[in-house]
Protein backbone atom coordinates (compact mmCIF):
# COMPACT_ATOMS: atom_id res chain seq x y z
CA UNK A 1 0.00 0.00 0.00
CA UNK A 2 1.29 3.46 -0.91
CA UNK A 3 1.78 5.80 2.04
CA UNK A 4 -0.19 8.45 0.16
CA UNK A 5 -3.31 6.23 0.44
CA UNK A 6 -3.19 6.31 4.26
CA UNK A 7 -3.28 10.10 4.72
CA UNK A 8 -5.57 12.82 3.50
CA UNK A 9 -4.70 14.81 0.35
CA UNK A 10 -4.35 17.94 2.48
CA UNK A 11 -1.82 16.31 4.80
CA UNK A 12 -0.03 14.78 1.82
CA UNK A 13 0.35 18.27 0.31
CA UNK A 14 1.79 19.55 3.59
CA UNK A 15 4.28 16.69 3.65
CA UNK A 16 5.36 17.49 0.09
CA UNK A 17 5.81 21.14 0.94
CA UNK A 18 7.78 20.26 4.07
CA UNK A 19 10.00 17.92 2.06
CA UNK A 20 10.60 20.62 -0.56
CA UNK A 21 11.57 23.12 2.13
CA UNK A 22 13.87 20.54 3.71
CA UNK A 23 15.66 19.93 0.41
CA UNK A 24 15.87 23.67 -0.22
CA UNK A 25 17.50 24.40 3.15
CA UNK A 26 19.92 21.53 2.68
CA UNK A 27 21.31 23.34 -0.38
CA UNK A 28 21.93 26.58 1.52
CA UNK A 29 25.42 27.09 2.92
CA UNK A 30 26.47 29.20 5.87
CA UNK A 31 28.20 31.58 3.48
CA UNK A 32 24.94 32.17 1.63
CA UNK A 33 23.10 32.88 4.89
CA UNK A 34 25.78 35.38 5.89
CA UNK A 35 25.63 37.03 2.46
CA UNK A 36 21.84 37.27 2.63
CA UNK A 37 21.96 38.83 6.11
CA UNK A 38 24.56 41.33 4.90
CA UNK A 39 22.45 42.29 1.88
CA UNK A 40 19.39 42.85 4.05
CA UNK A 41 21.35 45.10 6.42
CA UNK A 42 22.92 46.98 3.50
CA UNK A 43 19.52 47.50 1.87
CA UNK A 44 18.12 48.81 5.16
CA UNK A 45 21.06 51.23 5.41
CA UNK A 46 20.43 52.48 1.86
CA UNK A 47 16.76 53.14 2.59
CA UNK A 48 17.48 54.79 5.93
CA UNK A 49 20.13 57.14 4.50
CA UNK A 50 18.50 58.03 1.15
CA UNK A 51 20.98 55.85 -0.75
CA UNK A 52 23.85 57.11 1.38
CA UNK A 53 23.33 60.81 0.66
CA UNK A 54 22.35 61.57 4.26
CA UNK A 55 24.69 59.06 5.90
CA UNK A 56 27.51 61.48 6.67
CA UNK A 57 25.81 64.86 6.85
CA UNK A 58 26.36 64.96 10.61
CA UNK A 59 29.94 63.62 10.65
CA UNK A 60 32.29 66.28 12.03
CA UNK A 61 35.63 67.01 10.38
CA UNK A 62 38.74 66.14 12.34
CA UNK A 63 40.39 69.46 13.16
CA UNK A 64 44.14 69.36 12.62
CA UNK A 65 47.18 71.35 11.51
CA UNK A 66 48.75 68.51 9.55
CA UNK A 67 50.66 69.60 6.41
CA UNK A 68 49.24 67.89 3.28
CA UNK A 69 52.60 66.33 2.35
CA UNK A 70 52.99 64.51 5.68
CA UNK A 71 51.08 61.32 4.71
CA UNK A 72 53.21 61.05 1.56
CA UNK A 73 56.39 61.18 3.64
CA UNK A 74 55.09 58.47 5.98
CA UNK A 75 54.06 56.33 2.99
CA UNK A 76 57.48 56.73 1.37
CA UNK A 77 59.32 55.82 4.58
CA UNK A 78 57.11 52.77 5.07
CA UNK A 79 57.41 51.51 1.49
CA UNK A 80 61.20 51.91 1.43
CA UNK A 81 62.32 51.00 4.95
CA UNK A 82 60.61 47.61 5.19
CA UNK A 83 61.90 46.18 1.85
CA UNK A 84 65.40 47.55 2.48
CA UNK A 85 65.53 46.10 6.00
CA UNK A 86 64.19 42.73 4.80
CA UNK A 87 66.64 42.55 1.88
CA UNK A 88 69.54 43.46 4.15
CA UNK A 89 68.63 40.78 6.67
CA UNK A 90 68.35 38.11 3.98
CA UNK A 91 71.78 39.08 2.60
CA UNK A 92 73.29 38.73 6.07
CA UNK A 93 71.78 35.25 6.47
CA UNK A 94 71.98 33.62 3.02
CA UNK A 95 71.74 30.02 4.23
CA UNK A 96 68.16 30.20 5.46
CA UNK A 97 65.54 27.84 4.08
CA UNK A 98 62.77 29.45 2.01
CA UNK A 99 60.20 29.25 4.82
CA UNK A 100 62.71 30.72 7.26
CA UNK A 101 63.45 33.56 4.85
CA UNK A 102 59.72 34.27 4.56
CA UNK A 103 59.39 34.21 8.35
CA UNK A 104 62.35 36.57 8.73
CA UNK A 105 60.74 39.05 6.33
CA UNK A 106 57.48 38.90 8.28
CA UNK A 107 59.34 39.38 11.55
CA UNK A 108 61.10 42.46 10.15
CA UNK A 109 57.76 43.75 8.88
CA UNK A 110 56.39 43.45 12.41
CA UNK A 111 59.37 45.21 14.00
CA UNK A 112 59.36 48.02 11.42
CA UNK A 113 55.59 48.18 11.71
CA UNK A 114 55.76 48.80 15.44
CA UNK A 115 58.23 51.66 14.88
CA UNK A 116 56.09 53.12 12.08
CA UNK A 117 52.91 52.85 14.14
CA UNK A 118 54.50 54.57 17.13
CA UNK A 119 55.90 57.29 14.87
CA UNK A 120 52.49 57.86 13.23
CA UNK A 121 50.78 58.07 16.60
CA UNK A 122 53.37 60.61 17.77
CA UNK A 123 52.70 62.71 14.66
CA UNK A 124 48.95 62.49 15.18
CA UNK A 125 49.32 63.54 18.80
CA UNK A 126 51.24 66.60 17.64
CA UNK A 127 49.07 67.72 14.71
CA UNK A 128 45.50 66.82 15.73
CA UNK A 129 43.32 68.93 17.95
CA UNK A 130 42.49 66.95 21.09
CA UNK A 131 45.56 64.88 20.20
CA UNK A 132 44.87 61.13 19.97
CA UNK A 133 41.17 61.50 20.75
CA UNK A 134 40.87 63.89 17.82
CA UNK A 135 42.72 61.35 15.68
CA UNK A 136 40.22 58.69 16.67
CA UNK A 137 42.20 56.64 19.18
CA UNK A 138 40.11 56.75 22.33
CA UNK A 139 40.25 53.46 24.23
CA UNK A 140 36.91 54.26 25.87
CA UNK A 141 35.13 53.53 22.56
CA UNK A 142 36.63 50.08 21.97
CA UNK A 143 33.71 48.26 23.60
CA UNK A 144 31.40 49.82 20.98
CA UNK A 145 33.79 49.69 18.06
CA UNK A 146 34.38 45.93 17.96
CA UNK A 147 30.72 44.82 17.61
CA UNK A 148 30.03 47.73 15.24
CA UNK A 149 33.01 46.66 13.12
CA UNK A 150 31.64 43.11 12.89
CA UNK A 151 28.25 44.49 11.81
CA UNK A 152 29.83 46.77 9.21
CA UNK A 153 31.87 43.89 7.83
CA UNK A 154 28.74 41.76 7.61
CA UNK A 155 27.05 44.50 5.55
CA UNK A 156 29.93 44.90 3.10
CA UNK A 157 30.85 41.20 2.84
CA UNK A 158 28.45 40.36 -0.02
CA UNK A 159 29.61 43.46 -1.91
CA UNK A 160 33.25 42.41 -1.56
CA UNK A 161 32.40 38.90 -2.74
CA UNK A 162 30.46 40.37 -5.68
CA UNK A 163 33.48 42.52 -6.60
CA UNK A 164 35.68 39.40 -6.55
CA UNK A 165 33.25 37.42 -8.74
CA UNK A 166 32.93 40.29 -11.22
CA UNK A 167 36.70 40.65 -11.37
CA UNK A 168 37.05 36.96 -12.18
CA UNK A 169 34.23 37.16 -14.75
CA UNK A 170 35.65 40.17 -16.59
CA UNK A 171 39.18 38.82 -16.29
CA UNK A 172 38.05 35.59 -17.96
CA UNK A 173 36.28 37.54 -20.70
CA UNK A 174 39.34 39.71 -21.41
CA UNK A 175 42.27 37.33 -20.86
CA UNK A 176 40.57 34.02 -21.48
CA UNK A 177 39.76 30.93 -19.38
CA UNK A 178 43.32 30.76 -18.01
CA UNK A 179 42.77 33.94 -15.99
CA UNK A 180 42.88 33.40 -12.24
CA UNK A 181 42.83 35.68 -9.25
CA UNK A 182 45.99 35.02 -7.27
CA UNK A 183 45.94 34.79 -3.50
CA UNK A 184 47.62 37.39 -1.36
CA UNK A 185 51.30 36.62 -0.80
CA UNK A 186 50.77 35.93 2.91
CA UNK A 187 47.96 33.46 2.19
CA UNK A 188 50.15 31.69 -0.36
CA UNK A 189 52.81 31.20 2.34
CA UNK A 190 50.30 29.31 4.48
CA UNK A 191 49.51 26.95 1.63
CA UNK A 192 53.15 26.50 0.64
CA UNK A 193 54.71 25.86 4.06
CA UNK A 194 53.39 23.86 6.99
CA UNK A 195 55.63 25.25 9.77
CA UNK A 196 53.43 26.69 12.51
CA UNK A 197 55.95 29.32 13.52
CA UNK A 198 55.61 30.84 10.04
CA UNK A 199 51.83 30.50 10.07
CA UNK A 200 51.62 32.32 13.40
CA UNK A 201 53.78 35.12 12.01
CA UNK A 202 51.56 35.32 8.92
CA UNK A 203 48.49 35.66 11.14
CA UNK A 204 50.14 38.42 13.19
CA UNK A 205 51.14 40.30 10.03
CA UNK A 206 47.76 39.91 8.33
CA UNK A 207 45.39 40.33 11.27
CA UNK A 208 47.33 42.71 13.53
CA UNK A 209 50.19 44.66 11.98
CA UNK A 210 48.81 45.30 8.48
CA UNK A 211 45.39 46.53 9.70
CA UNK A 212 47.02 48.76 12.32
CA UNK A 213 49.58 50.31 9.98
CA UNK A 214 47.34 50.68 6.95
CA UNK A 215 44.45 52.22 8.86
CA UNK A 216 46.71 54.66 10.69
CA UNK A 217 48.07 55.77 7.32
CA UNK A 218 45.24 55.54 4.80
CA UNK A 219 42.32 56.37 7.07
CA UNK A 220 43.94 58.37 9.86
CA UNK A 221 46.34 60.48 7.78
CA UNK A 222 45.37 60.37 4.09
CA UNK A 223 41.60 60.42 4.49
CA UNK A 224 41.82 63.23 7.03
CA UNK A 225 44.13 65.44 4.97
CA UNK A 226 42.07 64.86 1.82
CA UNK A 227 38.85 65.73 3.61
CA UNK A 228 40.39 68.88 5.07
CA UNK A 229 41.58 69.93 1.60
CA UNK A 230 38.19 69.27 -0.02
CA UNK A 231 36.34 71.09 2.76
CA UNK A 232 38.56 74.13 2.20
CA UNK A 233 37.43 74.08 -1.45
CA UNK A 234 33.78 74.05 -0.30
CA UNK A 235 33.05 70.95 -2.39
CA UNK A 236 29.82 69.04 -1.66
CA UNK A 237 30.06 65.77 0.28
CA UNK A 238 33.75 66.15 1.23
CA UNK A 239 33.51 63.12 3.55
CA UNK A 240 32.39 60.77 0.75
CA UNK A 241 34.91 62.23 -1.71
CA UNK A 242 37.74 61.75 0.78
CA UNK A 243 36.62 58.16 1.39
CA UNK A 244 36.64 57.45 -2.36
CA UNK A 245 40.05 59.08 -2.88
CA UNK A 246 41.75 57.37 0.07
CA UNK A 247 40.14 54.03 -0.91
CA UNK A 248 41.51 54.30 -4.45
CA UNK A 249 44.95 55.01 -3.00
CA UNK A 250 44.61 52.12 -0.54
CA UNK A 251 43.72 49.67 -3.33
CA UNK A 252 46.50 50.92 -5.63
CA UNK A 253 49.07 50.47 -2.85
CA UNK A 254 48.58 46.68 -3.11
CA UNK A 255 50.66 44.87 -5.71
CA UNK A 256 48.02 42.53 -7.16
CA UNK A 257 45.76 44.60 -9.45
CA UNK A 258 43.18 41.82 -9.49
CA UNK A 259 42.43 42.59 -5.84
CA UNK A 260 41.83 46.31 -6.42
CA UNK A 261 38.01 46.27 -6.94
CA UNK A 262 37.36 44.19 -3.81
CA UNK A 263 39.87 46.20 -1.77
CA UNK A 264 38.26 49.44 -2.91
CA UNK A 265 34.82 48.25 -1.77
CA UNK A 266 36.18 47.09 1.60
CA UNK A 267 38.09 50.35 1.99
CA UNK A 268 34.97 52.43 1.37
CA UNK A 269 33.32 50.56 4.24
CA UNK A 270 36.30 51.20 6.51
CA UNK A 271 36.45 54.87 5.51
CA UNK A 272 32.74 55.28 6.14
CA UNK A 273 33.01 53.70 9.57
CA UNK A 274 35.80 56.15 10.45
CA UNK A 275 33.84 59.21 9.32
CA UNK A 276 30.60 58.04 10.91
CA UNK A 277 32.02 57.09 14.30
CA UNK A 278 35.09 59.30 14.54
CA UNK A 279 36.93 56.27 15.92
CA UNK A 280 39.95 54.84 14.12
CA UNK A 281 39.55 51.62 16.08
CA UNK A 282 36.47 50.76 14.03
CA UNK A 283 38.21 50.49 10.61
CA UNK A 284 41.17 48.80 12.29
CA UNK A 285 38.82 46.12 13.65
CA UNK A 286 37.03 45.73 10.29
CA UNK A 287 40.37 45.28 8.54
CA UNK A 288 41.64 42.85 11.19
CA UNK A 289 38.46 40.75 11.10
CA UNK A 290 38.50 40.57 7.30
CA UNK A 291 42.16 39.54 7.10
CA UNK A 292 41.91 37.22 10.08
CA UNK A 293 38.90 35.37 8.64
CA UNK A 294 40.73 34.90 5.34
CA UNK A 295 43.78 33.50 7.08
CA UNK A 296 41.65 31.14 9.18
CA UNK A 297 39.75 29.98 6.08
CA UNK A 298 43.03 29.07 4.34
CA UNK A 299 44.34 27.35 7.47
CA UNK A 300 41.18 25.28 7.80
CA UNK A 301 41.51 24.19 4.17
CA UNK A 302 45.03 22.85 4.77
CA UNK A 303 45.54 19.13 5.56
Amino acid sequence: MNIADTISPHHFQLLCVAESFSRFFETISIAQVIAAAGLILFAAWLLRTSWGRKALVDSPARSNTMPPYLPLIVLFVWFTSVPLAASGAVLLMPDLAKWQEAGLKDLIYCLCGIIMAVGTIVLARHYFDRQLKGFGLDIRTIHKDLPAAALNLLCVWPLVMTAILLTIRFGTMIWGPDFEMHQHEQLELIGRYSQWSLRILVFIVAAVMAPLLEELLFRGLFQTVIRTFLADLNLPQPAWLSIAASSALFAAAHVNAGHWPALFVLSVCMGYSYEKSGSLFRPIFIHALFNGLNVLAVLMAQP
